[in-house]
């Protein structure tokens, strides 16, 4: 009997990673559930998420992500608010690791947020995911162990917007720009303007606006806007911001008097419906929704989505969600795989480094940040009304190589645009 009882222990002991009491991974996420940013990127984030956390639970992703769970394990998850600011947020942060125990925090849409998280990460030793946020310098000005950013720095939406101008033919002489007054609308414009004037010549900035974050009412800006009558309008506004300002501008006749490119802006694209004019020059940080490649994995997330949601198309927070949601797995399930249990915290952060994986949004990789930081392609189109879908639509697509629109390693985004793009492979 002695033996017998032996003989169980050791088989519980070696079958310990898959029949402990807490059998799941625990992920806690920050979006905005509430506030400017909420409608048209922190929910369609939580959407997102919620939906690629079942497929995923469910094994009903398409292979090679189609094994159950991840690492073996079953996914639990909640949500918390990202709205309130960056000190809330960092209290947030060590509520969930020191009261929630949570095995991993992702989300962050806020670079604000993004700039604080890290170093208390790196305090407690906490694996993290940063879902979104645009500005470089999380990994530019630091290096981290336990933090990774699957979704590329805003960076690229910028110089991406610059080469589709000369791609089109279309040289502006006085560009303006508006901007949220934060890191990234400051390192957006800036990555902006420099593009512009490595690429063309005699270029004239007539004026910069920088509205305060979540500002809401624009008619100032506006006004500066069209008595400077530029070529070319440059914004990064994001969320709420952006549809108070599309549809004040709109109405206002800026649309009509100046060519208007909107870095990253397919988010918005639902809820304005024919509020956004034709031809505006959009992108979405990656080829996101409509930008997306024509692939099993890409249809798939799609399709299953829109009927999941009942919606028309998809856009850049529901994808980067599912980039994130991937990542991990990809990263757990290989070594589950190949060792048989259920990997250690340190295992899984040196495989993350440098870690290629495929997404619904084609391949990124994690080629900047000493591999902590993703890259991935970059698509840049304009918008048109479709009568039948009902729905606006980009068009016009263009399409550009991850390293010919992100700097290499251990280069500034800044520097490396102000130095003409030294190295872009293009």
């Amino acid at each position: 009997m002695r033996l017998l009882k032996l003989f169980a222990l050791c088989i519980y002991i070696i079958n310990l990673p898959l029949l402990k009491s807490d059998d799941k991974i625990k992920i806690g996420i920050s979006t905005f559930l509430s506030g400017g940013a909420a409608s048209s990127f922190g929910i369609p984030l939580k959407k997102g998420l919620e939906f690629m956390f079942n497929a995923v639970n469910n094994g009903e992703v398409p292979a090679p992500y189609n094994s159950p769970g991840i690492g073996g394990k079953q996914i639990s998850y909640f949500f918390i608010d990202e709205s309130g600011g960056a000190t809330k947020q960092v209290a947030e942060f060590r509520n969930m690791v020191q009261r929630q125990n949570v095995d991993v925090i992702m989300g962050y849409i806020s670079s604000g947020d993004c700039l604080a998280i890290p170093s208390v990460a790196e305090e407690l030793k906490q694996l993290t995911v940063l879902i979104d946020c645009g500005t470089p310098r999380v990994f530019e000005e630091a290096s981290y162990k336990y933090v990774f950013r699957t979704g590329p720095h805003a960076a690229m939406d910028n110089v991406a917007g610059a080469l589709y101008l000369k791609r089109k033919g279309i040289t502006p002489k006085k560009i303006a720009a508006i901007n949220q007054n934060y890191a990234f609308g400051q390192d957006s414009w800036a990555d902006f303007k420099y593009s512009i004037e490595a690429i063309f010549s005699g270029t004239k900035i007539v004026s910069e606006q920088f509205p305060k974050l979540f500002a809401g009412q624009y008619g100032t800006e506006i006004s500066a806007l069209m008595v400077s009558r530029p070529d070319l309008i440059h914004s990064s506004l994001w969320g709420g911001d952006l549809e108070s300002f599309v549809i004040q501008a709109n109405a206002r006749g800026l649309f009509r008097n100046s060519k208007v490119f909107l870095s990253a802006a397919d988010h918005v694209l639902p809820t304005l419906g024919k509020n956004m004019p034709n031809g505006v020059i959009i992108g979405a940080r990656g080829p996101h929704g409509d930008l997306a490649p024509d692939t099993k994995l890409a249809n798939w997330f799609k399709e299953s989505l829109k009927k999941e949601l009942n919606i028309k198309v998809t856009t850049q927070p529901m994808h980067k969600g599912a980039m994130a949601v991937l990542f991990l797995k990809k990263a757990f399930d290989d070594l589950f795989y190949k060792t048989g249990s259920f990997p250690s915290k340190e295992e899984v952060i040196d495989y993350m480094e440098y870690l290629k994986w495929d997404t619904p949004s084609g391949m990124a990789e994690m080629a900047l940040g000493k591999g902590h930081q993703a890259i991935q392609s970059q698509a840049i189109g304009i918008t048109k009304w479709d009568k039948d879908e009902k729905r606006v639509k980009i068009v016009d697509i263009e399409y550009f190589n991850a390293r010919c629109v992100n700097p290499p390693e251990n280069i500034s985004a800044i520097d490396w645009i102000k130095g003409g793009f030294k190295g872009a492979k293009c």
